[in-house]
């Protein structure tokens, strides 16, 4: 038996591992007690892994459907079948005639990561799509707005901060999310011994049971709170001094407009007094170290990028951009600002049936029914998937799914045949992660410290194997040889790893970090943002034109009447085991009490003749589900709660477990038209719906 140490691939707090094994067969996953950042932690889904490796549905060699059949080729033939088909169909129908969406697992791989931007550069397709824009693009485009580069994203110090205001965020679920920090529960013990916590939200979460404080916010109404806030610290004095207000353009110009805004006597504050927001500007205005932080629950609603902005005018106005105990961003080894990412372009392009602009080189994945499902020129014919399932991660996904069964040629990587794959005429499965060299690409750049490490492959791939890096330079070279296109083939991770090290000034090499199997730690946050700044004049901008019309949009709309016929409001939630479809299919992160069932406050219960436990109808605007309730005293009345990611159950999938209790996807109820604003991201949350009984059979 033999013990290794790498970063755990399935989740965004990059916990350290020990794994044991033997015989190339991984028997246990624990925590790494010596990984100088995760220091032992683990979380379920870091467990799990020995389930994912002896998952009797993982795919493990390529599949060719014919018909309603599928069956197993060599890699040779399907790389070239694949290849063929993208350049066949880009030749007949233009190259926006192809799509393609990028899941959220692409971010936990090296070789998605680092491999994916050649093959999309040779497909030139506009029509690109991923998980992004139906979870954080509020964040990437207020930091491209503001300080010229989308990944320029302010981390809150939270292990040096000493008051911590946080929206919408529930990382003792979610591990951090935009803000990693294993052990994230601890970490927040710590601030609540040293100062203060106050969660705002409108579910008492798992995070907010171990705040200082928690604040029950009717759902969407983040920005009227964080107007209110903002206009609050301005009437107790000016901005305090500071490098990053030194370096600010046009804070008198967008304090003017959000002061106008804050004046409105109808401003919705979500349900909490003004008193009591103020009494909360003069502790934030009094803290030496404080922090304002919003996450999930704040970006996926319809002012999701205006509720960022705010957030950052109101860390800059008290002192705290870019200062220790404040918010920083990460300074990295490998630099997010580099020559693996954008600096975030906006509305270069627009999509062609409802105008929206692209940003960062993509378009919101909401359009992508439409594209596929309306004629004329320019229509999708054609997707390629990339460790994505969007018929249940993105909006109105039963519209998409039927959309697919549509199309002329699909081709999927992935390891599951799921609710997306089956669709596909082809699957092209990457090898297990344990058989891969990673390094961490993405959520270094969002971490509570610094903090570098590579994980090294626990054995050789079999020749039936190809890793995810080797699958998408194949396909690329399939591609360009049958589309006439010149590719020049990529160096291997490791040899690609270095030149990205070279190109940060850590000092660090491939060779160092292999003498560090439990990583390392490079200090914690430091000033940086001013020295990073992408912007033309070097300067921050504090009123940027996209932002400011995002202010005016709500201006405008705000105090439309409620429909009636939809009472209730829909909120999700993550849970730590199984928060994302392609963990349903894992023993240990199913057992144990069902998690998939819509929460509701008992007087919303009593009010429709409900009790725990029975089968209800949620039905929004634009579609119906059925489910089961349960009762929770954690949500306000009014307030219900489903998590995403079920929906299981349909026919020609492979998923054995999740089949088996399938569960009802939230993004059958949501919308495909409702985004946020100036960015386009979805707007899931606050979703009005109405729940009825439904008769037992």
């Amino acid at each position: 038996m033999t013990t290794h140490f790498r970063a755990c691939p399935l989740c965004e707090a990059i916990c350290g591992l020990s794994l044991r094994t033997e015989e190339k067969r991984l028997l246990q996953a624990q925590g790494d007690p010596d990984d100088p950042f995760s220091r032992g932690h683990v979380c379920p889904k870091g467990t799990a892994l020995v389930d994912l490796e002896s998952d009797p549905d993982r795919l493990t060699r390529p599949l060719l459907r014919q018909g309603q059949e599928w069956r197993e080729i060599e890699w040779d033939e399907a790389l070239d079948r694949a290849g063929q088909g993208l350049a066949a169909l880009q030749r007949e129908h233009g190259p926006n005639g192809l799509a393609v969406y990028l899941g959220n697992p692409n971010v936990h791989h090296f070789g998605h990561t680092a491999y994916l931007p050649g093959l999309l550069r040779l497909l030139r397709t506009q029509n690109v799509h991923s998980a992004s824009s139906v979870d954080q693009w509020p964040h990437q485009l207020v930091a491209a707005q503001m300080y010229g580069h989308q990944f320029l994203i302010p981390i809150p110090d939270l292990d040096q901060t000493d008051v911590l205001v946080m929206l919408g965020a529930n990382p003792v679920a979610s591990n951090g999310s935009l803000m990693t920090a294993p052990g994230v529960r601890d970490r927040l013990k710590a601030l609540v011994r040293r100062g203060h916590l106050l969660v705002i939200d409108p579910r008492r979460t798992e995070t907010a049971a171990l705040a200082s404080e928690h604040w029950a916010i009717r759902p969407a109404a983040d920005a009227g709170l964080l107007l209110c806030l903002l206009d609050a610290l301005c009437r107790l004095g000016p901005p305090r001094p500071s490098p990053a207000l030194a370096a600010s353009v046009g804070l008198d110009a967008a304090l003017g407009e959000i002061r106008a805004a804050a004046a409105d006597p109808g401003l919705d504050t979500g349900g909490i007094p003004r008193s009591q927001i103020e009494a909360l500007a003069l502790r934030l205005h009094a803290a030496e170290r404080s922090v304002v932080y919003g996450r999930m629950g704040v970006s996926t609603q319809r002012h999701g990028t205006l509720c960022q902005w705010l957030i950052q005018l109101i860390n800059l106005y008290l002192g705290q951009l870019d200062q220790v105990g404040g918010v920083l961003p990460n300074r990295t080894a490998v630099p997010l600002i580099g020559p693996l990412t954008g600096r975030g372009a906006h509305g270069r392009w627009h999509s062609r049936i409802r105008g929206l602009p692209e940003f960062a080189g993509e378009l919101p994945v909401s359009v992508l029914a439409e594209e596929i499902l309306t004629p004329g020129a320019g229509q999708v014919r054609g997707l390629l998937t990339v460790a994505g399932n969007p018929v249940l991660s993105t909006p109105q996904g039963d519209r998409l799914g039927r959309a697919l069964e549509g199309l002329e040629f699909m081709v999927s990587v992935d390891i599951y045949l799921n609710e997306t794959t089956r669709h596909a005429n082809l699957i092209l499965p990457p090898a297990s992660a344990l058989t891969q060299d990673h390094y961490d690409l993405i959520f270094n750049g969002f971490a509570v410290r610094r903090v570098a490490r590579l994980s090294a492959a626990l054995w050789p791939r079999t020749d039936t194997e190809r890793g995810d890096w080797e699958i998408l330079d194949g396909l690329a070279a399939a591609y360009a040889r049958h589309a006439g296109k010149d590719h020049r083939p990529a160096p291997a991770p490791r040899q690609l790893l270095a030149h990205l090290l070279a190109s940060g000034d850590s000092g660090l090499t491939v060779e160092e970090l292999t003498q560090q199997p439990h990583g390392l730690d490079l200090g914690p946050l430091e000033p940086c943002l001013l020295a990073q700044l992408q912007t033309p004049d070097q300067r921050i901008q504090c009123a940027p034109a996209l932002l400011l019309a995002g202010l005016a949009s709500y201006r405008e709309h705000a105090g439309q009447a409620v429909d009636v016929g939809f009472p209730l409001r829909l909120i999700g939630r993550r849970e730590v085991r199984d928060n994302n479809s392609w963990m349903h299919n894992l023993p240990r992160l199913r057992k144990g009490r069902r998690r998939d069932a819509l929460w509701m406050h008992p007087q919303d219960l009593a009010a429709r003749g409900l009790r725990d436990g029975d089968d209800v109808a949620v039905a929004s605007a634009v579609g119906a589900i059925r489910t089961i309730v349960q009762t929770s005293d954690d949500l306000q009345p009014g307030v219900v709660c489903l998590p995403h990611g079920y929906g299981h159950g349909h026919a020609g999938t492979r998923q054995q477990l999740a089949d088996r209790d399938p569960g009802a996807s939230y993004n059958d109820l949501t919308d495909a038209s409702a985004l946020d604003g100036p960015s386009g991201n979805a707007a899931l949350n606050g979703l009005p719906v109405q729940v009825s009984a439904v008769a037992s059979a």
